[in-house]
């Protein structure tokens, strides 16, 4: 059998955001085709001390320079290099890592170089770096560079949908080999779902990590829509005790920071609240709560890339009175909580097995 050698991000604590667990359905769907003995895998970035990054900082800013995304250096690329003569297949998930593809193609490496975007990441970065951050330019810069060698050396480029297809085409002159949409490992078989109707006040989750595009959303439906619904919203995700004094007043607010176990807040929701307006790729929240069977109201950003009824699910809103209106309906028309149509949809479309199908053409 041949083997593969993965090439991931690992962040220095034990939350899994949505890259996170998007590099993990990866995994676990190579895994399933190739077997788990045949898969070495290999971190970019490891725990490291505040004090051995401040000491390190100028060779952080000089690796940025010069290509290397934060975690990676001249030295890594090397080892990997190195590690690569032993493996058939290198699995670099994220384009973030393209010079990886780059010092591939320059040894003669002779395996192939598949390299996965969860995002375009140029678009990505764009919008979580402040527009006024001194280091911006160098980081887009760096990201840029990236995005482009991944689509020049690598064999095999896989994206998330169209929209991502279409940018990868104009911006890079490349066009995907195999476009993957989110994919969830399915946590939530049962052989029976829960039975509850909504509240009268419903409860409406956000789920989501401290992050400029994710802040930003959930502050505009706050300050626009909350005060016209009847609602407890309830905010949790890595990092959000940090949005604790923007919503300071609202008494209908509730944050839950860096919590260990997801499932029960999702559970007891009566529906998920997506009001995002702005990225890249696919939203992997959105995907967790279809699998979950949630009632779900989000933005057309938050839906992009699934193939779904918005009206069975629950609602496609983009304005403070379509999010009025949506949420009001739910209060009035008590629903399951349990969307046997969300579940549907993703077990047929969104979980690892149709991943599966679709990266085994890679090996044959």
């Amino acid at each position: 059998m041949k083997k593969l050698l993965f090439i991931r991000y690992r962040k220095s604590d034990k939350i899994d955001a949505g890259g996170e667990q998007g590099t993990n359905a990866n995994y676990d769907v190579l895994c399933q085709i190739l077997g788990e003995e045949n898969i070495e895998v290999y971190y970019i970035h490891q725990s490291q001390s505040k004090i051995k990054v401040l000491l390190h900082a100028l060779g952080i800013l000089s690796n940025f320079l010069k290509g290397y995304y934060y975690g990676l250096s001249p030295r890594k690329v090397d080892k990997i290099v190195s590690l690569s003569q032993n493996f058939s297949y290198v699995f670099i998930d994220r384009s973030i890592f393209g010079v990886i593809a780059k010092a591939l193609k320059a040894s003669s490496y002779k395996g192939k170089i598949i390299t996965f975007f969860h995002n375009v990441e140029s678009i990505y970065f764009a919008a979580k770096i402040r527009k006024y951050a001194p280091w911006r330019p160098i980081v887009l810069n760096c990201v840029r560079r990236n995005d482009l060698y991944s689509c020049e050396f690598s064999d095999v480029v896989i994206a998330l949908n169209q929209r991502d297809k279409q940018v990868i085409e104009r911006e890079y002159k490349r066009s995907p080999d195999i476009l993957s949409p989110v994919v969830f490992k399915d946590t939530y078989k049962r052989t029976e779902y829960p039975t509850e109707m909504t509240r009268n006040i419903p409860v409406c989750l956000f789920l989501g990590t401290y992050f400029p595009m994710n802040v930003r959303g959930i502050l505009w439906f706050i300050r626009e829509v909350l005060p016209a619904v009847s609602v407890r919203l309830q905010i949790v995700g890595k990092g959000m005790s940090a949005i604790l004094p923007m919503v300071k007043g609202y008494e209908q607010v509730e944050v839950f920071s860096d919590v260990p176990d997801l499932k029960p807040y999702i559970e007891q929701a009566d529906f998920m609240l997506l009001p995002v307006f702005e990225g890249s790729g696919m939203k992997v929240k959105t995907c967790e709560a279809l699998m979950y069977g949630k009632n779900i109201i989000a933005t057309t950003e938050a839906f992009e890339g699934y193939e779904l009824d918005f009206e069975r699910v629950g609602a496609r809103c983009n304005t403070k009175d379509e999010f009025i209106r949506a949420i009001q309906s739910i209060s009035t028309h008590p629903r399951p909580r349990f969307n046997l149509y969300a579940r549907e949809v993703f077990v047929n479309n969104y979980s690892e097995e149709e991943r599966k199908k679709r990266f085994a053409v890679i090996f044959q």
